[in-house]
């Protein structure tokens, strides 16, 4: 009872004022601060509010014809922020009903007044007669509900028990005057209003019956044949009126798109096929289905920008300054850059822009591992020449169409990823990244990297054809870059026709610089940490892409630091950090948990993988860069009568050769190295290649399997920091093979500091940055000789090691 008394209180509100509107108990509404009044009452029951405790609270008082109505709604001010469009606003929630009483003083420019609160209370249970007015009204709501779709609504409606909220409800139908509110309002007793609500809607429904039944009506008595003639005798008269209206002669739409064709700067050739499909549209009738396709034809022709170009920007020194700044390393793509606008140049000073109907375009294949750059290169590259940029991903697809186009007759053509490459970036010779061009397949629907041939091919992209536009496309000045991590995996012919640029991964100094001006700035902006609150110390970077991650690019270490970055903005957000902080070498375990990649020279002798002869380590190529590769090799146990060889690990056909090979020589020419051969006849041999799931192919591991299987008949360990690559042959000779620079980085990071390369391989160390030779032992030789003479370490005083036997 105190509380129910209390809660009658006189009240002293200011007041809000609603002009034609009208706020009902229940009711949540955003209001407009823009207004004076409306600011001036939020802002006082603001002042009020912070001397007290709970939320704003403002008198809602609907006002008519400068008229104020005698009863308004007390509402608390639950949210002050800005509305949808932009201007300061208040969320208000009506609370109960306030009879208003007389004018006071208060706080602030608005008009204060005294109220009490209406008592609305309703007898528990209800009387049968209001239990049926309560369903009555439920299902009239409903009713309108449906109508209008809202389903949403009708739940919530039928989840309302109070007959006051149920009659309040309705002070959200739009179909209610303000003086129909008005009178809800002040209306006191809830079964009377809900009597009042439920005649109102009872009307409003009766009202759209007799409105639907009409408009059924009529439209049943139009016949299907007298609306179209309707119909279309209005859209002539439209089509007059809006000749006349702009000083046109009277005509067809065909002579709008010949005037357009006409005043457009196109090429002859495609003038003249403009022209000719003006003409047919001229004699297609409205209902040809071809006129539309006609229409949209000419749109897209004329959307072209058959003679737009942007100038390229001829600093060379300032377009290689700009290369040097987004990316560091890939020297290979920055000369082949700087040399093509170095000739571009020279060519536009002797007047040879054009030479046999071709420009100067290029068309470069960016092949390498993931994260080494090769996307947002092409961006980059489009800086520094002052060109537009596009990128069309090609990843995934099949069809031939996307790159050249549907025909016409085909419902919803359209031309192919090329020519709307060129619409879009609005240019006759921007620059145009074909993402992913390795993952582009092939079936029913034809090659795709067939259809590419003649757009990368600088000799036949002057005539280039869509098949939906039908008319030569000159991309003869595009600068195409082609982007792959598989070289095996892009068609011969393709490839020929694009000039190959490689790039091999970065050393662990490129990783540094990258990670230092590049990473780490990027990822402080989207953890919201500026570079004063967080440092990186260099010995923490080097020792994250050394330890944390293994890979030829820095995706993965651009995620390491991200997560670095997260764990300080946590700790700091729960109090357990303070900023400024500089994160050291030793905080990384603590932060993001112990190293991944532990290099082979850096564990226990006990730990190594070469720690028991028969295990050699390789240098192998995979797609995603060079990596170490390891060899073991057992002898099975004489007993179990086990001969031959057995090779494990998801071998290729060439792999398998090259094991058969390594065993072979060692047989011949056992007794010349002073090994036990016997045991090559009776026993069998085992050679596993660890990483199972992992498909292995290739000759390069010839004498990493001919070094485990010498060091397992010999008991002499392989020496831990070396790693091999070689072909080897039935005599024994070393040969050449490919991708020394990827394997040469992949021991670097590996922590492997003397390497073995065929001799006729000596020459792509030229391609091997200078910093990792320096760090790097490289021996060249020509013979497996030689190999076991570096690679396996003297027997330990003489003594026997056990030789390991297969299970």
């Amino acid at each position: 009872m105190a509380a129910e008394s209390a809660a009658f209180t006189p009240l002293t509100l200011p007041v809000l004022p609603l002009d034609d509107e009208v706020v009902l108990p229940g009711m949540v509404v955003p209001l407009d601060l823009s207004d004076a009044e409306v600011r001036a009452a939020v802002e006082a029951a603001q002042a009020a509010a912070s001397s007290e405790p709970g939320k704003p609270r403002v008198l809602l008082v609907p006002r008519v014809d400068g008229t104020y109505a005698k009863t308004g709604v007390l509402g608390t001010v639950e949210q002050v922020g800005r509305l949808a469009d932009g201007d300061p606003g208040a969320l208000i929630r009506g609370r109960h009903r306030v009879r208003i009483g007389a004018g006071t003083t208060g706080p602030g420019a608005a008009l204060w007044v005294e109220g009490t609160r209406v008592d609305e209370t309703v007898p528990d249970p209800l009387p049968g007669q209001v239990a049926e007015l309560v369903k009555e009204y439920k299902a009239l709501a409903t009713a309108w509900l449906r109508k209008r779709g809202a389903w949403q609504v009708v739940d919530r409606v039928q989840a309302i028990d109070g007959v006051s909220a149920l009659a309040d409800n309705s002070g959200y139908s739009p179909f209610l005057t303000t003086d129909q509110k008005v009178e809800l309002l002040e209306t006191a007793d809830p079964v009377a209003r809900l009597k009042l609500a439920t005649q109102q809607l009872r009307d409003h429904l009766a009202e759209q019956d007799v409105a639907e039944t009409i408009a059924k009506d009529v439209q049943e008595g139009v016949d299907k044949q007298q609306r179209e003639f309707l119909l279309r005798r209005q859209l002539e008269a439209v089509r007059k009126e809006l000749r006349e209206l702009n000083g046109e002669q009277e005509g067809e739409e065909s002579d709008d798109y010949r005037a357009r064709v006409e005043a457009a700067d196109l090429p002859e050739k495609v003038r003249e096929a403009a022209l000719k499909e003006v003409d047919k549209l001229e004699r297609s009738s409205d209902q040809s289905p071809e006129g539309s396709w006609i229409r949209t034809w000419l749109d897209t022709v004329l959307e072209m920008p058959w003679n737009e170009r942007t100038e390229d920007a001829y600093d060379i020194q300032g377009a290689q300054a700009v290369l040097d700044a987004e990316h560091a390393g890939l020297e290979d793509v920055k000369e082949r850059i700087t040399e093509y606008l170095a000739v571009r140049k020279r060519r536009v000073d002797r007047g040879l822009g054009v030479v046999g109907g071709r420009r100067g375009g290029a068309v470069l294949a960016l092949v390498g591992p993931p994260g080494v750059g090769k996307t947002s290169l092409g961006e980059s590259v489009a800086h520094a020449m002052g060109r537009k940029f596009v990128r069309v991903a090609l990843g995934g697809v099949r069809d031939e169409a996307e790159i050249r186009g549907h025909r016409r007759t085909y419902v919803g053509a359209l031309p192919g990823r090329i020519v709307r490459a060129i619409k879009e970036a609005g240019s006759m010779n921007p620059v145009v990244l074909l993402d992913e061009i390795d993952k582009v397949g092939s079936d029913f629907r034809g090659d795709p990297a067939a259809a590419l041939l003649e757009v990368l091919d600088p000799a036949q992209n002057h005539t280039f054809r869509d098949h939906y536009l039908e008319v030569e496309l000159d991309l003869s000045d595009v600068v195409f870059l082609a982007t792959a991590n598989v070289l095996e995996a892009i068609p011969e012919a393709l490839l020929d026709r694009m000039e190959l640029v490689r790039l091999d991964g970065y050393t662990e100094d490129e990783k540094i610089v990258i990670a230092r001006d590049h990473l780490l700035p990027r990822q402080l902006e989207r953890a919201g940490l500026d570079g004063d609150e967080v440092k990186v110390e260099e010995g923490a970077l080097r020792k994250l892409a050394g330890e944390y991650t293994r890979e030829a690019g820095v995706r993965t270490l651009e995620r390491s630091i991200a997560r670095l970055l997260r764990k300080v903005a946590a700790q700091h957000e729960l109090g357990e950090r303070e900023l400024p902080f500089t994160i050291t070498e030793g905080d990384l375990r603590d932060l993001i948990g112990r190293p991944h990649h532990v290099p082979e020279s850096a564990q226990e002798p006990a730990e190594r993988r070469t720690s028991v002869p028969g295990v050699a380590t390789g240098l192998a190529v995979t797609g995603a860069g060079g990596d170490v590769l390891y060899v073991e090799a057992s002898l099975a146990d004489p007993e179990t009568g086990a001969a031959g060889l057995t090779l494990t690990g998801q071998l290729g056909d060439v792999m398998k050769e090259s094991a058969q090979i390594a065993l072979s020589f060692l047989r011949s020419h056992g007794a010349e190295l002073e090994l036990p051969v016997g045991d090559l006849k009776d026993r069998g041999v085992h050679i596993h290649f660890p990483a199972g799931a992992v498909p292995k192919d290739g000759p390069s591991a010839g004498i990493t399997m001919t070094t485990a299987l010498a060091s397992l008949l010999s008991g002499r360990l392989v020496r831990t920091d070396v790693a091999m690559t070689g072909e080897v042959s039935l005599t024994g000779r070393v040969l050449p093979i490919g991708g020394v620079k990827q394997k040469l980085l992949a021991a670097h990071r590996a922590g492997v500091t003397t390497v073995i390369i065929p001799k006729r391989n000596e020459p792509d160390l030229d391609d091997v940055p200078a910093e990792v030779l320096d760090k790097l032992d490289v021996h060249a030789v020509t013979d497996v000789r030689q190999v076991l003479e570096l690679a396996l370490a003297p027997a330990t005083n003489g003594a026997e090691l056990e030789v390991p036997v297969a299970a």
